[in-house]
């Protein structure tokens, strides 16, 4: 009997998945619990496992087609792979005669493509995206009300526009490369516009002498990783100073919902880290209540688990402000970039010795220019600057951080 390869629950307010690649092919020996297809959200890239042992006998949804949760992707049969392999096999006789009805069904149904001349109307003149609208008709078919459901719908904020259609023939295309951008780079950049749409975004800078902070390091790096198992970084230290600012000026941890501020008694910093599918922002949950040991080991698995894919989608939402480290690409000084709906996203960069002036004397210090990004629709300039300040002063005289002074 063969057993159904299905599209799990993919989290909270994700409905929908790419198939970015199968790891089996049809007539493959499979085992239980082992990866077969790799899909793609709009936040982060899972894998569904074999529910059952036996051989991949049938692919339903091709590399690259959307699916929704609970559609199914393709199913096990029993047998062992070399029995299944012939029946892959494209010189197959009944493969030719399979009924066309079976085969239209293996294919994913495009709300784009199967459009009644009426719908098609109406999508062409109001410029609908339909890729995120649920067909309520046959087959998962758009519905002229499902349409003008989505347009009642619409934010009356302006949106991010959809990605642009090819531009036709391009006079240097035998030398360009052309790659459809994945799901979670999409939602990069439709959050990133949504920001710059929706906030009110302002930027202050200050810099902050690394000099103390370094010399702790040095002195501790070996007795803490021989105890800890870690190795002592800067992260922590700023995970440590930002709680503390969050703390004094509870505005920078707050959001705007609806015609309310809300203002959160907690601390779940998200960590920015650059992954080959693009930026992901796992999250340090309830991070005052961590020591450095604690922060440290978390953010080194975080950020390994971000890289390989292998992070949950939970522990990608619900984070209350954000770190972002350009410095570890060379980075000097960049304005960060809200992560909505947070009010605040603190940027740190390269360490660089520079000559500073102190008690009157020229003398050479390492210094890294911050960055505080925030929305100044909650957050006043006064405040912001404070917290910018709050956060330098700890990094300056780290012994604030062990004392909560």
């Amino acid at each position: 009997m063969a057993v159904e390869i299905v599209v799990p629950a993919l989290g909270e307010s994700v409905q929908e998945a790419t198939v970015a690649k199968w790891l089996k092919k049809v007539g493959d020996s499979i085992a239980v619990d082992e990866p077969l297809v790799e899909l793609e959200t709009d936040k982060v890239t899972l894998e569904v496992n074999a529910k059952s042992a036996g051989v991949l006998k049938e692919i339903k949804v091709q590399t690259g087609s959307n699916v929704a949760v609970g559609a199914v992707l393709g199913s096990i049969g029993e047998g062992t792979g070399a029995a299944a392999a012939p029946k892959a096999a494209k010189a197959d006789a009944p493969a030719k005669t399979e009924p066309k009805a079976a085969q239209a069904a293996a294919k994913p149904v495009s709300n784009d493509t199967f459009l009644s001349p009426a719908v098609r109307k109406l999508v062409d003149d109001k410029k609908v995206d339909t890729a995120g609208i649920a067909g309520t008709g046959k087959d998962g078919r758009l519905t002229k009300g499902d349409v003008l459901e989505a347009l009642n719908k619409a934010p009356a904020a302006p949106a991010a526009k959809a990605p642009a259609a090819p531009s036709g023939p391009r006079s240097h295309a035998d030398r360009e490369e052309r790659v459809r951008m994945t799901r979670l780079r999409q939602r990069v950049a439709e959050r990133l516009k949504e920001a710059q749409n929706t906030a009110a975004m302002l930027t202050t800078f200050n810099e902050v002498d690394m000099t103390h902070v370094m010399a702790l390091r040095t002195q501790y790096k070996d007795s803490f990783e021989k105890k800890h198992g870690t190795k002592l970084g800067f992260m922590s230290f700023f995970v440590k100073a930002a709680v503390q600012a969050l703390k004094d000026f509870p505005a920078v941890n707050a959001e705007i919902d609806g015609g309310d501020i809300v203002y959160k008694n907690y601390y779940d910093i998200g960590v920015a880290v650059s992954a080959p599918t693009g930026l992901i922002v796992p999250v340090l949950r309830e991070a005052d209540a961590k020591g450095f040991a604690q922060i440290e080991k978390e953010i080194v698995d975080l950020g390994t688990r971000a890289r390989d894919g292998k992070l949950a989608l939970d522990e990608l939402s619900g984070g209350t402000f954000t770190i972002t480290n350009g410095g570890i690409f060379g980075s000097l000084m960049s304005t960060p970039i809200l992560n909505p709906p947070q009010s605040g996203i603190l940027g740190m960069h390269k360490i660089q010795e520079r000559p500073i002036a102190v008690n009157g004397q020229v003398v050479i210090r390492p210094m890294m220019y911050l960055a505080l990004s925030y929305d100044h629709r909650i957050v006043d300039g006064k405040e912001a600057v404070s917290f910018l300040v709050r956060i330098k002063d700890a990094i300056e005289d780290p012994q604030r951080l062990l004392l909560d002074v």
